[in-house]
């Protein structure tokens, strides 16, 4: 039955598809061998993961602290991981403009406030605009923002720059990760979105020393050290933007795509279409597949798992300085400490996507992450006086957060369809999920140094929810996918109640679609 409905599906495919792929793409089904499709997807790789990798560390730099009642000890890690502006504070941002430290942190929120408001809709601009031209749009715009940061005179100007950089800089990662299901299939998709979110985070250490050697430009042309740090960056994002113009001129789907042959195209065109079920996928902009997306239980549920894993994600990214100087190492020892829980966080987070690609599950990577991260935060928490162990603990707590948070984007993308119901569930998630980096941040207050019982208390309470969530999930998808195995063994057959377009609109919920566990 399926065959047979695979072949009506192909001899059903639009025209304008046929016309994309090439004129014999739907004679047979394509088929590659394992090693040409290893060498397709290895082709695949370095046209895309570099640039993009390259796009998100430039939005990465920038990302704001809460303010440190001591920010000697975080300079370093600071500009390592998220960015510029506590570098630009350094520089005397606060001086000049005249801000005060609660001024600071408005300024901070409110890039993050812009960044969850702007990405739900941007995954429908970019289907609707094309990759190619709105990822480097996007990349552009927030580079002039950056730049004219640099220019900026009074508080009410930078907190209105802030905004304009989280609404353009909003687009990218949901933008990305919609961008990489066009490319990559079901269980392939984790270790794109690790090696993509890994690439950044290890990268963002130039970022760094790019700042330090900036500030020595302090008093050029009367500007101080801050401004030019913006400006600079500013103008090193518009360059990458207009690079990343010509790298993906001609990668919005791999139907067009004139870097590879006509059976590669075939291919993968095939592969995405009918992957997820044997009817086909609706490709196609339409409002009712948002309004499902919106309405989806499942969308809802994954956004508070994407919460309980962002907020101790942050909580290491913006807070691990003064946790590792709390536990009473000097200024110069503590900046140099922060790095090794970082780069195993990225080695772990590589292999946990790799064999969570292999063996095809995506909860047991969430929560192991997550039991791994709460086991760190524990340690962290507790009354062991002695710096080995809490130091240890930094290394589970990064390592766990960071493996967890692709195979949560993952997991969600595996389960969308059709494809514009897929990008918008992906920006919801993320969308709404980085709130929780304002929880975050309010969570972590300077005064309760060194200890952080409150912030601890809350990125642990969090993770607990995930775990219970994670695990209510996978039960519930594996009950759906039985249910609908028997079924199909009882002879329902869905073809003769829809249409083909209706069956193609079906996404997620047709009979023969498996939620991935």
């Amino acid at each position: 039955m399926t065959q047979s409905i695979r072949r009506e599906s192909l001899d059903k495919v639009s025209a304008e598809d046929s016309e994309k792929v090439d004129a014999h793409v739907l004679e047979d089904i394509p088929s590659l061998t394992a090693e040409e499709e290893k060498r397709l997807y290895r082709k695949i790789d370095l046209r895309l993961m570099p640039i993009l990798a390259l796009m998100y560390l430039l939005a990465f730099m920038d990302r704001g602290p809460k303010y440190f009642r001591n920010y000697r000890i975080v300079s370093f890690w600071l500009t390592l991981s998220i960015g510029n502006i506590g570098n630009a504070k350094l520089e005397g941002l606060l001086i000049q403009l005249h801000m005060t430290s609660s001024d600071y942190t408005t300024a901070l929120v409110m890039f993050f406030v812009a960044y969850c408001v702007f990405e739900p809709p941007s995954n429908l601009l970019l289907k609707k605009f094309r990759p190619s031209r709105y990822l480097p749009f996007i990349n552009l715009l927030w580079g002039i923002v950056m730049t004219l940061m640099g220019l900026v005179k009074t508080y009410p100007q930078f907190v209105g720059t802030r905004v304009c950089l989280g609404a353009c800089e909003a687009g990218l990662f949901p933008g990305v990760v919609y961008f990489l299901t066009f490319w990559y299939s079901r269980y392939q998709l984790q270790t794109r979105v690790a090696l993509f979110f890994g690439a950044a985070t290890v990268a963002g250490a130039f970022s760094g020393l790019l700042a330090y050697g900036i500030s020595f430009m302090s008093g050029t042309r009367g500007l101080l050290g801050w401004s030019w740090i913006f400006i600079l960056e500013g103008i090193a994002t518009v360059v990458v933007a207009i690079l990343s113009a010509f790298v993906l001129h001609g990668c919005d789907s791999p139907e067009e795509a004139s870097f590879l042959t006509a059976s590669e195209r075939r291919f993968l065109f095939h592969r995405r279409k009918y992957e997820l079920s044997s009817v086909g996928e609706d490709e196609s902009v339409k409002s009712i597949y948002v309004w499902k997306a919106v309405k989806d239980w499942q969308v809802w549920v994954h956004t508070l798992v994407a919460m309980s894993v962002i907020i101790p994600l942050y909580a290491n990214a913006l807070f691990l300085p003064s946790i590792i100087h709390g536990f009473g190492y000097s200024t110069a020892i503590s900046q140099l400490l922060t790095v090794p829980p970082f780069i195993f966080a990225t080695i772990a987070t590589i292999i946990s996507a790799l064999l969570a690609d292999r063996l095809k599950r995506r909860s047991t990577s969430i929560l192991i992450g997550q039991l791994t991260s709460l086991i760190g935060f524990a340690i962290n928490i507790s009354h062991v006086h002695s710096r080995g162990p809490k130091y240890f603990g930094t290394f589970l707590s990064a390592a766990g957060t960071y493996s967890a948070f692709p195979a949560m984007v993952a997991w969600l993308s595996n389960n969308l369809a059709p494809s514009t119901k897929r990008g918008v569930g992906i920006a919801m998630q993320l969308g709404l999920g980085n709130i929780g980096t304002v929880i975050g941040s309010v969570a972590y207050r300077s005064k309760d140094e060194p200890h952080f019982t409150l912030g601890h208390s809350v990125v642990i309470g969090f993770m607990c929810m995930g775990l219970i969530l994670t695990s209510v999930l996978a039960w519930v998808y594996s009950r759906i996918n039985a249910d609908r195995e028997v079924r199909v063994l009882k002879g329902e057959n869905s073809t003769a109640l829809y249409s083909q377009a209706e069956l193609e609109g079906l996404g997620d919920r047709a009979l023969d679609f498996r939620y991935s566990l």
